[in-house]
């Protein structure tokens, strides 16, 4: 949405707090965000939400492109991590397996990485490849974003990087102001719909559709005054009866219409509701929501912006999530069933006569979950409900308002009241009625009283859950194919922008949950100021780095083996060692020979995680039995320029400019193939007789060069993030360069004859696989 132009609207300035005086945002190597990590937290700070989601560190407004994806719900959000009030966007992104347990995870889109105003949208997975651009076994990922039109950014690997398409051109355009594009499925027309806010000729909303989700033709406009910021639009049965669809239109207050829609054209058939009773502007408690696509139980899930949530580091929180349904045209707000994963402490009581002097009491806490029912018929009180940790949340008989939201008596005269209530949070549900708040006064002493006032009122039931919290699970930084959660075992151990840093007097170990015995572990190693780090397998083995020289393989009493190295501070080492039973070997570097090949029988099985020896060190790429990274080039590789790390299935360099990854094995004549493709940047090549790199460019080329001078160019486009095979075949001063299979370089040059062969990557990321020779 159009942030700053709307916070100035609505008359609030959200917020003048700062962490300090305000940094400019700024975009880094393209591939590498400085933004991320962020300080460390154990997100107790006051008023922070304990079961409602923040960002780990400054400021965040509007849920961005909330989707599944094999196992994961994907959060994306407006984010500025350089403060605590709203400045340039990007978008900060949140993983979570069960709505519940969020792990915050690296900044998806920056600014100066991703063209455009990188402000609200959504996110679709593209499951049947209709875009064309899928490359490897993921799905392409798209998220909308942008202003005045929207622009496409796109994952080819599960939502770690984006890259945008067609270099940022807006793929469909509204007249007058616009923003805010919401992409969805329409089943009956098989047609992607796109639903954009714009101001042309006033409020209203824009369709557009698409087979491909690239190409978007504009179909129909509805013009509502009330309508501002924010759609979101959704279909819904009409009280669970599939036979009775409708779709529901919603914009960023909380306002709503039901109504038809074909493909193309809405068509309201009720007046506007509204769906949450908080205050729900820029400044208030309920603003910009969105819902999940493609939930795996086929719910239709909504979060939604908490402007007025604010601490010392953070700045705004989202409601905790809520399946939505249809009771007639009145659209309800539920909490997930997955609440009840974070239960305990359970306190339950019935059939309670409430007086003025006689309520129910028990004690609270500083984030709970309260259920109570009240039977009306006979009662006398005037005003009854619950008092959470001092804050009044009452039925007023009256004026049939619960909390302030209207609340006529249901059949049958039973009033129920729940409300989840967290540091700083409290949400209120009563049948129809939704109201998110954010209330800086609870007294978790207080306790929680059920109560009544001006008379009596029968309490049928109620229960108290204590809900522990939701953060800690997962791990930010740490790429790992090793099953959470994980623990420290001595040192101390903090997330950092190129993995998981461990600082040490002595040993320090960072342990994941389950035990493993024979197998292939691996890991990245960057020496810090340590005199050793390495990988542990079977809670007691650990193979080393020593920055005295050498690779160690040791346990408690005893230095298995040990192989002299050449280890260098601030460089990763990649670690791999290979257990069977009694034997284990240890290769360096994706050597092909391991530097260590020895027996023990101490230890069967164990936790697998990373250790750390009298001071600081890196690691990253933890995996267990992963396919790696394969190359029948000899080892060790060494780089030359930018960082080069192996992740679960390719090795990955990245650097400001020119990078090599060399392996030790040289030659002539030679045919040299392998799968690369770039991670946010320029260019990846393949690079052979030391000097000679053959690349792909995603200025559209593929270019054979050597220092000094471009041997041949051939102008093709090149998708950004997608997989490519490129080979080179040399012959004496001869090369012929394949894409895909096809020749598309003959060119010759004599300046080198011989040489290593190795990697390349240009100004960003690239990464590379199944590298051969032959």
């Amino acid at each position: 949405m159009g942030r700053l132009s709307r916070l100035l609207v609505s008359g609030v300035l959200v917020l003048a707090v700062v962490m300090a005086a305000p940094t400019p945002a700024r975009a880094g190597t393209p591939g590498d965000h400085p933004e991320f990590p962020y300080a460390q937290t154990a997100y107790d700070e006051p008023l922070r939400g304990q079961f409602h989601f923040s960002s780990r560190g400054g400021w965040m407004n509007d849920p961005n492109g909330s989707f599944w994806y094999r196992g994961q719900y994907h959060l994306f959000y407006q984010h500025n991590p350089h403060g605590l009030a709203w400045d340039t966007m990007h978008w900060g992104h949140a993983t979570s397996p069960d709505l519940v347990h969020w792990t915050q995870k690296p900044i998806a889109l920056e600014p100066g990485v991703h063209p455009g105003d990188l402000w609200s949208g959504n996110g679709v997975v593209d499951h049947a490849n209709v875009t064309g651009l899928k490359s490897g076994d993921d799905d392409p990922i798209l998220v909308f974003s942008g202003t005045n039109g929207a622009i496409i950014h796109y994952s080819l690997d599960g939502a770690k990087t984006f890259q945008t398409y067609a270099g940022g051109r807006k793929v469909a355009v509204p007249n007058g102001t616009s923003r805010d594009p919401k992409v969805f499925w329409h089943a009956a027309s098989r047609r992607w719909v796109m639903v954009m806010w714009s101001d042309g000729g006033g409020n209203g909303a824009d369709f557009f559709t698409s087979t491909d989700l690239l190409t978007w033709t504009w179909r129909s406009r509805y013009a509502a005054g009330w309508f501002f910021e924010c759609p979101d639009m959704f279909p819904l049965p009409i009280d669970g009866d599939p036979a009775r669809p409708t779709w529901v239109l919603t914009d960023a207050s909380g306002e709503y219409v039901t109504g038809d829609f074909d493909g193309t054209t809405f068509r309201p058939r009720t007046g506007v509701q509204r769906m949450d009773y908080g205050r729900n502007d820029a400044g208030g408690t309920f603003y910009a929501g969105q819902t999940f696509t493609g939930d795996p139980q086929g719910r239709t899930v909504q979060m939604v912006w908490q402007p007025a949530s604010r601490g010392s580091v953070w700045s705004g929180n989202l409601t905790f999530p809520a399946e939505l349904r249809l009771q007639g045209t009145t659209l309800t707000r539920t909490p997930v069933a997955e609440i009840a994963g974070l239960r305990y402490g359970t306190t339950s009581v019935s059939d309670r006569l409430l007086t003025p002097a006689q309520p129910y009491t028990t004690p609270g806490g500083d984030a709970y979950e309260v259920s109570a029912t009240f039977d009306t018929t006979g009662a006398t009180a005037t005003r009854f409900g619950l008092r959470l940790s001092g804050r009044d949340v009452a039925y007023d008989r009256a004026a049939q308002t619960l909390y302030g939201a209207p609340l006529p008596v249901p059949a049958g005269g039973r009033v129920t009241i729940r409300a989840l209530v967290d540091r700083g949070q409290l949400e209120v549900f009563g049948g129809p009625v939704s109201v998110s708040d954010v209330v800086t006064g609870f007294n978790p002493a207080a306790g929680v009283s059920a109560y009544a006032e001006g008379g009596d009122v029968r309490l049928v039931s109620l229960r108290f859950d204590k809900l522990s919290s939701a953060w800690g699970r997962g791990e930010p930084t740490l790429d790992s194919t090793l099953p959470g959660p994980w623990a420290a075992d001595g040192g101390t151990w903090t997330d950092v922008a190129d993995g998981k840093q461990g600082t040490a007097s002595g040993d320090g170990y960072y342990l994941a949950a389950a035990p493993s015995g024979d197998g292939t572990y691996e890991a990245d190693l960057t020496l810090r100021s340590a005199a050793a780090a390495g990988l542990t397998f079977r809670d007691r083995y650990t193979a080393t780095i020593d920055a005295g020289g050498v690779v160690k393989l040791w346990r408690p009493g005893r230095v298995i083996a040990t192989a002299p190295a050449t280890i260098t501070r601030d460089r990763p080492y990649h670690l791999k060692v290979r257990a069977e039973g009694a034997r284990f070997r240890v290769y360096l570097d994706h050597g092909t020979t391991p530097v260590i090949d020895a027996t023990d029988t101490a230890y069967t099985s164990g936790k697998a995680g990373a250790n750390v020896f009298a001071g600081a060190a890196v690691i990253d790429n933890v995996q267990l039995n992963a396919p790696g990274f394969r190359t029948n080039l000899d080892g060790p590789w060494q780089p030359s320029g930018g960082a080069w790390t192996t992740g679960p299935a390719y090795v990955q360099g990245r650097g400001d400019g020119d990078s090599f990854y060399y392996s030790a094995r040289t030659g002539t004549d030679f045919t040299y193939e392998a799968d690369l493709r770039t991670v946010n940047g320029t260019a990846g090549g393949i690079t052979f007789r030391d000097r000679y790199t053959a690349n792909i460019d995603v200025n559209g080329l593929v270019k054979l060069w050597r220092p000094g001078r471009d041997v041949a160019v051939y102008p093709t486009p090149i998708v950004p993030g997608r997989w490519y095979h490129l080979t080179v075949t040399a012959t004496g001063a001869r090369f012929r360069v394949l894409l895909n299979g096809r020749q598309v370089i003959d060119a010759t040059d004599d300046a080198y004859a011989t040489g290593r062969f190795g990697l390349n990557t240009y100004a960003g990321s690239a990464a590379f696989q199944n590298v051969r020779v032959s």
